[in-house]
Parts: structure tokens; sequence; C-alpha cells
């Protein structure tokens, strides 16, 4: 594989390990409203995949409103306790990951709110590494796993999707970055992975899957 030339890296579940903490908090609020889940059966089912669109598919099943107010609250309780995981929410290796592609173009695209993506990679001292490179799939009309994010992301960055490396810890992310005739590349090592989680990586179209960050790295340091 050539070197590429730009690394778009998703948020949650690659750079910080927060994909089971938002999902148990979005499964504990529907509860509330009558919808029975788990964190891990949304994780599985709406990995990578923007909220709106969630409690739009939720709610057409159900037949349960979930308010604008409601989303709104859920969301703050995810603020909220993302924060209080403070610098732990990094994934471990990330930043010596970044270290070791110094010289290549790096940014993060990412399902998540701005104001989810700005706090969690501010609180683990990972937002002067890609500001002003981050982009949420609040800027298009379609999430992942359309490629519209992505296409978005390779515009702004002035990069030919043909040339950009996708690392994707969810299906979703991984079918959008095939979509758009990017590299998709599968992470497998935050802690809402499941054993299977890998092959399921593969079979959405991932080209390679690694299991913890400092494979990963290695991975990228020797394309570089």
């Amino acid at each position: 594989m050539p070197a590429p030339g730009m690394i778009v890296f998703d948020c949650d579940g690659v750079l910080v390990d927060s994909e089971g903490i938002k999902s148990g908090v979005v499964a504990r609020r529907l509860a509330g409203l009558g919808i029975t889940t788990t964190g891990a059966a949304l994780i599985e089912r709406f990995g990578g995949v923007p909220e709106r669109d969630m409690y739009r598919a939720l709610s057409s099943e159900t037949g349960i409103e979930i308010s604008a107010e409601h989303a709104s609250e859920t969301h703050a309780l995810k603020l909220a306790a993302c924060a209080s995981k403070g610098e732990t929410l990094v994934v471990p290796g990330v930043h010596a990951c970044l270290d070791a592609v110094r010289g290549v173009a790096v940014c993060v695209a990412s399902s998540a709110s701005p104001k989810m993506i700005e706090q969690v990679l501010r609180q683990t001292s990972l937002w002067e590494r890609f500001a002003p490179n981050i982009f949420s799939a609040h800027e298009v009309k379609r999430g992942k796993p359309a490629p519209d994010l992505f296409l978005l992301t390779a515009q702004r960055m002035a990069v030919a999707p043909e040339q950009c490396l996708v690392i994707e810890d969810s299906p979703a992310g991984i079918a959008a970055a095939e979509a758009a005739a990017m590299i998709p590349i599968g992470f497998a090592g935050a802690g809402h992975c499941r054993p299977d989680h890998a092959e399921k990586l593969y079979r959405a179209g991932a080209g390679k899957v690694f299991m913890d960050m400092p494979s990963l790295t290695e991975y990228l340091a020797m394309l570089r």
C-alpha cells in the first residue's frame, strides 16, 4: 500500500474510549420512555451512526416519540459522563500513534456533535493535535454509512478520496469509507469491542483490523 496522503480518524472508539459510556446513558434514558434496550445493543445496531438517525429509527419502530428535548437532555448527560473520566478517556497509545505519523495530514471525522467532539478531544489533550481539521456528521445531510462526511472531509482538506486512509471502529464507518473510495482500516481495541468485533469490521469491508493502538501505530509508521 502506498503512503497515504491523509489519515482520517474516527473519534469515539478510536481516539477516545467513550462508546460504552455514551450508549449506557442513552439506554437508561430510553428506558424512561418505555423503550427497553441496552448500551451494548445500541452499539451493535447503531455504532457509528448519527444520533439523529438512531432516534428516528427507534421512534418509527416503537411508535414512541423521542422529542428534541429528550435528545438534548440525553446529550448533556453524555457530556457529563464523559467529562467525569477526564484524561483517562483517551485510548492508550493514541498520542504515540500521532507522534509516529508526524508529517502526514491527519483529521477527525465523527458522527458525534461538534460540542461532544470538542469536549472529549480537549479533555484528552487531543484537540490541539487536530484542530481545525475536525469534521462532524452534523455538517452533512446523510451520516455514516453514507459517504457524505468523508467526502466533505476530503474536499475541505484538498486530498483525493483514494489517497485517504480511514481508521474506524464501526461497520457503518468502514462502509462509509469504502463508499467514499477511501481505504478503510478497522480498530477493535476499545472497551466496547466484543471478541467478534474484528470479524464484523472485515465483513463491512476493512482491509486490515488492529486490536490495539501500538499495532496500528506500527502499521501506519511503516506506510509512512
